[in-house]
């Protein structure tokens, strides 16, 4: 049994994913009532779930207890780099939605659970920051997870002894181990994850709503591809896809199966220490960016509310459109602390155009029944852009060093 483990842990972990996710979809095809295949699935993502807010929890804490000086600039442009990808993201929506106007079949409105306006998702966002810890870990709110990980890191730096910090320290080795278990795991949970997705959806989503998939996906590809590349290529100045195919490889795979920011955040940590960055500053970037890099929900929010005014034969003008641009890109920022996420947060971008939110739950409902696909890629490009961007703004001071950067 030992020797077949280490024969299981020599070969590649992309390559077991991708014998994962070949035998998933030949299964999903084949023998699409055999659901407990799909269990594996949900017990991967569940564990992902489980261990994510932990393992943030305890490495931003240690971290920031024995953090040295001198981070404070490199957390300032991922920050910038993060809502910037963001903004141009929601650009990029407005004006794809421009060149390609869509309309939607509008269906039965969705249920009246979305946020009124922007007021109130800032405001969800502050009382998350400062909701119970113990009740932050266990509904794996990361706002509120971050800034009392924060606090006590800050209070442990300036107050704790050395065998409290080592002992953090420890905690946070320990749990880092368990999670490089769990993700030594993926190909069975992805093998799951692909079963469950071909045997319950099938290829008929395309069929009913080709059009706006296509422009969704389109929008997400060209910001991962083309925009998201040249932010870091002026950043760097030297050629950026080696390190942006490597996050899509490692991080982005894994995320488009998860569907889900919080379970990729143990996966990008690992490749962050692949990478070489500086624990001290992924341990807070990466949830960091789990929160505020929505580049696929700005383009969600932007492309949906824009369908609806082209179905409804709204004139959207420039000064209007660059208006949803910011707004999409705030409230993207803040899908993370609403139930339901960036689709939610349609109905509100739609108020600006003046459309009733019974009409904008009905774009919500259409949200809903494409997410399978559209979340997927969302959940994909947000999370590579997370490594991609915290090993930018490393790699950025790395080449001002002198030092050697090899992605």
């Amino acid at each position: 049994m030992k020797n077949l483990i280490q024969k299981w842990n020599s070969i590649s972990l992309i390559l077991r994913i991708l014998v994962g996710l070949i035998i998933g979809a030949v299964l999903g095809i084949a023998l699409p009532n055999a659901t407990v295949v799909g269990v594996l699935g949900d017990l991967f993502v569940g564990a992902l779930k489980s261990i994510a807010p932990i393992l943030v929890f305890v490495l931003v804490m240690s971290s920031l207890a024995k953090a040295n000086s001198g981070i404070g600039k490199r957390f300032r442009t991922v920050i910038v780099l993060y809502m910037l990808s963001t903004l141009l993201a929601a650009v990029v929506a407005v004006l794809a939605s421009f060149a390609f106007p869509v309309t939607i079949k509008l269906t039965d409105a969705a249920s009246n659970t979305a946020p009124s306006g922007i007021g109130e998702v800032l405001r969800s966002l502050l009382n998350n920051i400062v909701s119970n810890p113990v009740g932050a870990l266990m509904n794996a709110n990361y706002i509120g997870i971050l800034a009392w990980s924060v606090i006590l890191g800050l209070a442990l730096k300036k107050g704790a002894s050395d065998h409290t910090k080592e002992a953090l320290s420890d905690l946070s080795d320990a749990v880092s181990q368990a999670v490089r278990w769990i993700i030594n795991l993926a190909p069975f949970g992805i093998l799951g994850l692909v079963f469950s997705s071909v045997s319950t959806n099938g290829l008929s989503i395309f069929k009913d709503y080709g059009k706006l998939l296509l422009l969704l996906v389109g929008c997400m590809l060209a910001v991962a591809l083309i925009v998201d590349p040249l932010i870091a290529a002026i950043c760097l100045r030297r050629n950026p896809y080696p390190l942006v195919f490597r996050c899509f490889k490692e991080s982005g795979l894994t995320a488009f199966f998860t569907r889900s920011s919080a379970a990729n955040i143990p996966i990008n940590m690992a490749l962050c220490e692949r990478l070489g960055l500086d624990k001290d500053m992924y341990s807070v970037s990466i949830p960091l960016g789990a929160t505020i890099n929505m580049d696929g929900a700005a383009i969600t929010i932007t492309v949906m509310t824009l369908a609806a005014a082209h179905t409804l034969g709204i004139t959207v003008d420039i000064p209007t459109a660059i208006v949803l641009s910011v707004l999409a890109t705030v409230a993207a920022c803040g899908a993370s602390g609403v139930a339901g996420g960036s689709l939610l947060l349609i109905p509100m971008a739609c108020s600006l155009f003046g459309i009733s939110n019974d009409v904008a739950m009905q774009v919500v409902a259409v949200g809903f029944i494409i997410g399978v696909v559209q979340d997927s890629f969302e959940t994909a490009i947000n999370s590579s852009g997370d490594v991609l961007f915290a090993a930018t703004a490393e790699y950025r001071e790395w080449i001002k060093q002198g030092r050697d950067v090899k992605f």
